[in-house]
Formats: C-alpha cells, structure tokens, sequence
C-alpha cells in the first residue's frame, strides 16, 4: 500500500526555513511561500504568460518583516539559487533563439553601460537625494563601485554572492538608493550572463 501526501494548498509552505525567534524579525512565511509556488509554477511552465517571471523578477521581489518569519539570509540564499536557474534558463533560451554573439553582445553593452557610470569620479556617480533625505553612503558606494569596476575592466575577484549582499548606511544627502540598486542589478545580470 502506497500512501499519498495531502495536497498542496496556498498555506502550505514550498520550502522549509528556520524560523526568528525573540525580537529578531523576518521573512513573512505566507508572502515567501505563495512566491515560491508562483516560481516553481513559472519555471515548470515557462510558455505559460499567467505565470512569466524572470530572473530579474526574482531579484526585485521584498516581503514583509515580521516577528517569527523565516531567517532573512536562508531565503535570500534560496532566492539566489532560484534567480540563478532563471538567468541559465534566459541564457540558453536567447542563445537558441539569437545565437551566442548576441547574448555576449548584449552582456557587452549591459557591462560597458556600468563601468561607464562607475569610471565618473568619486562622489559623482550616482544622483543625490536632497540634503534633508537620507540615501545610501557616498563613501561606501564609491568603495564598493571601484570594486566592481575593477571586475569589469581586469577580472578582479567578486561573486555574484558579493554583489547580492552588499549593504549600504545611509546618511542625509547620499546617493539615490533607486540609481545604485539598478546599476547593481545590472551587475548581477552580466555576472550571470558570464557564468
């Protein structure tokens, strides 16, 4: 006699995270786990327009912080996972379609485009948010910034774990967050196009 596993509803969690405890807050569980059924729904069907997401899709997606969510870094690890196999997926898929010297074409000019934005001098990288609003550290964005350069031009050693991570203080007057956070998903687009 086989038994059979209760069937899968919209509370019932896709992946298994540890949980915060105390003060500590996390993930919101429900918000998690109806993503990760919308993306093992879009990676099983990818033709299917109901369920289209991308790579990028997954990189952009924020869920609410709350006492006894899942531990931030675990899903964050998972949700790198899953970008990856959507990147690999999208490579292959324009690769089929187009032919190799397109996709490295397009990663050439997607990379030429940042390290153009990264070469402007220290403190004139990105827009800054008026003196009175807080944005992201000038100094550790231009640090961060001369790394990734260096990536781009020489080869210097940075993962794709690296540039997920990154954290920036904010202070008055920074840099717009919305400017950086799209130079650096671009960033993570060319690392993974190159993988």
């Amino acid at each position: 006699m086989t038994s059979s596993s209760p069937p899968e509803t919209s509370d019932t969690p896709v992946a298994s995270f540890p949980e915060t405890a105390g003060r500590t807050k996390g993930y919101e569980k429900r918000a998690v786990d109806a993503f990760l059924r919308r993306a093992k729904a879009a990676f099983d069907e990818p033709d299917a327009p109901e369920t289209a997401l991308t790579a990028a899709d997954v990189r952009r997606v924020a869920f609410p912080l709350v006492k006894h969510g899942y531990v931030i870094a675990a899903v964050d690890a998972a949700l790198g996972r899953i970008e990856d196999a959507f990147a690999v997926r999208e490579r292959q898929a324009v690769m089929t379609r187009s032919g190799a010297r397109e996709w490295v074409g397009r990663t050439k000019e997607t990379a030429q485009v940042v390290l153009d934005r990264l070469s402007r001098p220290r403190g004139q990288r990105f827009d800054r948010v008026g003196v009175m609003r807080y944005g992201y550290r000038i100094d550790e964005v231009d640090l961060v910034a001369d790394k990734i350069a260096r990536y781009l031009e020489t080869g210097d050693t940075v993962t794709v774990e690296q540039v997920r991570s990154v954290a920036f203080r904010m202070q008055r007057g920074g840099y717009r967050e919305t400017q950086v956070d799209a130079v650096l998903d671009a960033v993570v687009e060319v690392m993974l196009a190159v993988v």
